[in-house]
């Protein structure tokens, strides 16, 4: 129950961080239907009856333990909000228990200490039994409501639920969901009404004890519980013990505010992939990075003042021009000085929690992934997985934004596992298996919380994906084409095969690969890569002189170079000669460029090495990506003028 109580020690934290903070105990957001405005006499004004919809249709209600967890035909009415099948008494259709219930429960609570003006005057309405009659002359039923995402759905009268506005003189605050003396009110009330007492297994203290824990933790929607003990009929304490309170009992203010805070802590700072929901949080409070982002978002996220040449971060436009200088020393200087505000902002005692949820069962939920670190240990891991897995990332355009997303950096878990497994639909929309991409991401968070080595068999798929270029779909899809997902592809193979071989459980087989051209490194794959970028090279330049528009021969046939490359490079060479002869006409110094770096990279291969018939690995890529990268950001007027001075 260590989580419990971390996130019990986190609600004080979050009550005073923002607005946005957690709900109150004896509280949660319902979706209300229709407001009521009522005056402090109970008379109802019927042209501020109002239709809800949106965001504007949260609402904080008052909840008992019973109703909060309430399903189905049970009977169990909240203290103030509530459906019309509840809190109308003149509803044709009534059930005279629920509404019964529903007004001595309000009465209950009006006559006692904890009273309040504005329920006295909700309750003096109610007791005129004219609830449903004045909503029926002003609102037409059944109700359709639009909800925050612009969907529209038909609500029964008997469901529509009601929220209350009280206008009373010298109070500007008439939300019964923004009174805080209201709120206040009510859990004292709830207290005096519940006071069992009993002992906390997490705090050791003898305090009210909670039977029906939270639900509603990912969303509004959700019915799944981390705790429930309603299984009096099976073997979950019978013969161990007479009730579940002596299995494990849990104090209601412990089990109110640590789950308030989960949820809050989700919904703020969390990370949704289906059903699993993952967050990170200090117990002090304070902003940390979070794990499952891509170094982008990681960069987009500074939340410290930093003097400005500290936060100036690598952008597109940034990237340098020679690509000579090796990215991964600027970016390695970068991440410090982000990091380095998170190190000086955390106590290095301070406890950073990372916690995983997911549910088998609508109705359970199970934490699927926890870890408590000191804070300097969960930044060191983090700041480690950006800077062993980073290599320049392509991922296109994005239409959102309207700009393209390029940059240096390690990329997310949910990413790589749409590049290892995602594929395009006829519409061109990407598809992933559920369950593969929740177990991928699984598979990936240890990786950089706990620095574990990343699965090989990732690495080893995501390089097949990229080398299978021609296999992807050739169609636009919302801005983006087919070449902006291979890039992406690309990107993410090397900085996986790069970040593999950087903590390679083989000490002997460890290598620190640079984000720029080796030159000088004379490795069988690496030079490989580098000669199918630049007959890529030639044959691209080439069609775009003739105003062809089609891949190139050695797009086409990356997969089976991969494969075998002795063979495929003696195809690829036959199938340059005509390209070539074009370039002689009309860039005869380009060609003589190319053709001296492919004869320095042919030098250095080993006789029995270039022609050996073993399949490449994803070294190759390395070299590859390294070698265009150089051809993109060389400028083009230093082929024009070696042309010139070569034809002298």
């Amino acid at each position: 129950m260590s989580w419990m109580e971390k996130l019990y020690q986190t609600y004080e934290q979050g009550i005073s961080l923002d607005a946005s903070k957690p709900w109150p105990i004896s509280h949660f957001v319902k979706t209300a239907h229709i407001e009521v405005v009522i005056d402090g006499n109970g008379n109802i004004k019927n042209d501020r009856i109002t239709l809800l919809s949106g965001e504007d249709s949260l609402t904080l209600i008052p909840s008992t333990e019973a109703s909060a967890g309430r399903a189905g035909a049970k009977n169990a009415p909240h203290p103030l909000c509530d459906e019309l099948g509840y809190c109308a008494s003149d509803f044709p259709d009534v059930i005279p228990a629920r509404s019964g219930a529903y007004l001595n429960q309000l009465n209950e609570w009006c006559i006692s200490e904890y009273t309040h003006p504005k329920i006295l005057a909700i309750s003096k309405y109610l007791k005129k039994e004219r609830l449903w009659q004045d909503l029926n002359q002003v609102i037409e039923f059944p109700v359709t409501f639009t909800n925050r995402r612009g969907l529209k759905t038909k609500i029964s009268a008997e469901k529509v639920f009601v929220r209350w506005k009280v206008e009373e003189a010298g109070n500007p605050c008439s939300g019964t969901w923004e009174d805080d003396d209201l709120i206040d009110k009510w859990i004292k009330f709830d207290k005096f009404k519940n006071s069992e007492i009993g002992l906390c297994f997490i705090t050791g203290e003898k305090v009210r004890l909670i039977e029906n824990h939270s639900r509603f933790i990912r969303n509004s929607g959700d019915g799944a519980k981390l705790i429930s003990s309603n299984d009096s009929s099976g073997y979950t304490y019978r013969g161990k013990f007479f009730n579940n309170t002596e299995a494990c009992s849990i104090g209601f203010d412990v089990s109110q505010k640590a789950h308030n805070t989960l949820r809050w802590l989700i919904s703020r700072q969390g990370f949704r992939n289906g059903d699993q929901a993952y967050v990170s949080w200090a117990v002090s409070g304070k902003p940390t990075p979070k794990p499952w982002q891509d170094t982008l978002s990681l960069f987009d996220s500074v939340e410290f003042n930093f003097d400005e040449t500290e936060q100036k971060l690598e952008s597109e436009q940034d990237l340098p021009v020679d690509h000579g200088i090796d990215l991964g020393q600027s970016f390695a200087l970068k991440l410090k000085k982000y990091m380095s505000g998170y190190f000086a902002e955390l106590n290095p005692t301070e406890k950073i929690i990372i916690m995983g949820i997911d549910s088998a069962t609508p109705g359970r939920m199970g934490i699927i992934y926890y870890r408590e670190l000191f804070s300097h240990d969960f930044l060191g891991c983090v700041e480690k997985w950006h800077r062993n897995f980073s290599w320049l990332q392509n991922y296109g355009w994005d239409s959102k934004a309207s700009r393209k997303i390029q940059f240096v950096g390690a990329p997310s878990p949910k990413d790589i596992s749409d590049v290892a497994y995602g594929y395009r639909d006829d519409k061109g929309m990407l598809q992933i298996d559920d369950k593969l991409q929740k177990a991928t991401v699984e598979r990936l968070l240890p990786c950089i919380i706990d620095a574990l080595p990343i699965p090989r068999d990732l690495v080893d798929l995501t390089f097949r994906r990229a080398c299978n270029r021609i296999g992807m779909k050739k169609r636009n899809y919302n801005g983006m084409s087919f070449e902006d997902d291979w890039e992406k592809t690309l990107g993410i193979a090397c900085a996986l095969y790069k970040g593999y071989y950087h903590q390679h459980p083989n000490l002997t087989q460890r290598r620190e690969y640079a984000m720029a051209l080796e030159e000088n490194y004379h490795s069988r794959d690496y030079l490989y890569g580098r000669l199918l970028a630049i007959a890529e090279r030639i044959e691209d330049v080439a069609l775009s002189i003739g105003g062809e528009n089609r891949s190139t021969t050695a797009a086409r046939l990356m997969q089976r170079f991969a494969d075998r490359p002795f063979e495929t490079w003696r195809t690829i060479e036959l199938a340059l000669q005509p390209y070539m002869q074009r370039l002689r006409v009309s860039r005869a110094g380009f060609l003589t460029n190319q053709l001296k770096e492919m004869d320095a990279i042919l030098a250095l291969f080993k006789h029995e090495e270039f022609s050996s018939k073993e399949a490449l690995s994803g070294e190759f890529l390395l070299g590859y990506h390294c070698q265009r990268q150089k051809f993109k950001t060389k400028p083009e007027a230093t082929d024009e003028t070696t042309s010139q001075g070569d034809t002298e």
